[in-house]
């Protein structure tokens, strides 16, 4: 039944790519369309075209199609790699694409939320997603998030392609010398923490016994969680790589838990940004559509891989990947590979 509901939802994305392609293929012709206008037909001078909208001669479903083959790789080394699919997404898609960079992130922003939706119950089922954890970090990183999604909009596209790359080479800094701790050890909960009840339990299968954990430093943690939302809403990219960092390491939560409440957290933080994206028009279907199809997919190829893969020879894939794909960002917005 899951299978055939699955085929159905396929089948149904894609015939939607299909029915608005001719209507995106003829949007982008209507400019060619005007400059045929019958001579004979007004005395007017001519206004000659503007060269910063050439028309393209491929055919329209070429780049949707080209965009759902690169999602669906992508969404296979996000799941080994451990990554969030708009993290990949994102500089890769906007330095490669001739697409927008306002587009792609607000596609981004899609790609993060639709895995975050399909994972949530689960982890809140499995008790491994903290709602007094998320709850708050949430509030803040949400409302950064919008603040961070007005200022990317209003920024030029060399600037966002300058500061994109910069983001994902820091990215790439954070994933090659960070550690992570299974258990870190909290001495003392703080006063901000015991206000709010961030505690819990949970089962660790690993090691056959009830795990309770607490965490410390929380208005530091609260604090970066500002800057983190705004990142997140401005670039489009999903937060999973900055949240658990600073749930594992700075508030001493357990990883299952960070990972999980993480990725609880990104349900909230790109529905905020996501919104303002596409209020203000940045979300075209003829992007998102393939995007979302292909990291689906891709996904669910990843798992099945995941058991036979070799954990750090995908790692260091992914980050080399990642590093290529910010130096094209940068050089970009720089204007020194365009």
């Amino acid at each position: 039944m899951t299978q055939r509901l699955s085929f159905l939802f396929i089948f149904i994305v894609i015939a939607s790519v299909l029915c608005a392609g001719p209507g995106f293929a003829a949007t982008e012709s209507a400019p060619a369309a005007q400059g045929h206008a019958d001579p004979h037909a007004s005395a007017a001078p001519a206004v000659p075209a503007s060269p910063e909208a050439p028309t393209s001669a491929a055919p329209w479903w070429i780049w949707p199609l080209a965009l759902f083959i690169v999602t669906f790789i992508l969404g296979i080394l996000a799941v080994l790699g451990g990554v969030g699919g708009g993290v990949l997404f994102v500089p890769i898609v906007g330095g490669f694409f001739p697409f927008n960079i306002d587009f792609v992130r607000g596609a981004g922003l899609l790609v993060a939320l639709a895995g975050a939706l399909a994972a949530g119950p689960g982890l809140l089922k499995r008790n491994l997603a903290s709602i007094r954890l998320a709850l708050p970090v949430a509030l803040i990183a949400s409302s950064a998030a919008i603040v961070g999604a007005m200022i990317g909009l209003a920024l030029k596209p060399n600037v966002v392609n300058t500061l994109l790359g910069a983001t994902i080479l820091f990215i790439v800094a954070i994933m090659a010398i960070a550690k992570k701790s299974d258990f870190p050890h909290v001495e003392q909960p703080d006063k901000l923490s015991q206000a709010l009840g961030i505690m819990g339990i949970y089962r660790e299968e690993s090691i056959g016994k009830d795990v309770e954990w607490n965490v410390h430093k929380t208005p530091t943690g609260l604090a970066l969680f500002v800057v983190i939302g705004v990142m997140a809403g401005m670039f489009g990219l999903g937060a999973g790589w900055a949240n658990v960092p600073v749930l594992n390491l700075l508030m001493g939560a357990p990883l299952k838990i960070s990972v999980a409440t993480s990725k609880f957290l990104l349900s909230i933080t790109d529905t905020s940004a996501a919104w303002v994206y596409l209020n203000q028009g940045a979300v075209l279907p003829m992007i998102v559509v393939p995007s979302l199809v292909g990291i689906m997919l891709g996904s669910i190829i990843g798992v099945k891989i995941l058991a036979k893969a070799k954990p750090k020879a995908i790692k260091w894939m992914v980050i080399g990947l990642l590093l290529f794909a910010g130096l094209r960002s940068l050089l970009k917005g720089l204007g020194i590979w365009k």
